[in-house]
């Protein structure tokens, strides 16, 4: 009796384990089955939006993102246009860029053209007009992504 009652729960413990690995079989991989999302994706944008940067929230957090917006400020009596100098991004050539950002998350990079620097504020002789949104805390990391990300 004690023999056929260590039978039976050997082959509980058989029938325990084949079941087991037939559901693990079974089960779908989360891992494999789900596409992580990229931190940065850049687009190449035609004419004179050479690119657009968007962030996954937790990649804008950890660059710690922030933007103001561009002004209309009198200068020596005339009405011009003034952004931070911290949205300044020069590239290897010496251009000058800014990002503004027109959605959430998404950073255009934008040329401007620089008539004076005075303290924090520059004076643009072209530019986006006043109230866009433009990057003033992490637009050299968002220029770094996007020529790290570029595709040749």
């Amino acid at each position: 009796m004690e023999d056929s009652m260590k039978h039976k729960n050997h082959f509980l413990v058989v029938v325990l384990l084949i079941t087991a690995l037939q559901l693990t079989a079974c089960s779908k991989n989360p891992v494999a089955t789900t596409q992580e999302v990229p931190p940065v994706q850049v687009v190449h944008l035609g004419g004179n939006e050479p690119t657009r940067v968007t962030l996954t929230a937790d990649a804008a957090k950890r660059l710690d993102v922030q933007t103001d917006s561009v002004q209309a400020e009198l200068v020596s009596g005339v009405e011009r246009t003034v952004i931070p100098y911290s949205s300044i991004v020069y590239d290897t050539e010496g251009n000058t860029w800014i990002y503004t950002s027109p959605d959430a998350l998404t950073y255009v990079r934008t040329s401007v053209d620089v008539d004076s620097i005075d303290g924090d504020d520059v004076v643009l002789l072209e530019g986006p007009p006043a109230g866009t949104a433009v990057v003033t805390v992490g637009a050299e990391e968002l220029f770094g992504a996007e020529t790290e990300f570029e595709e040749e």
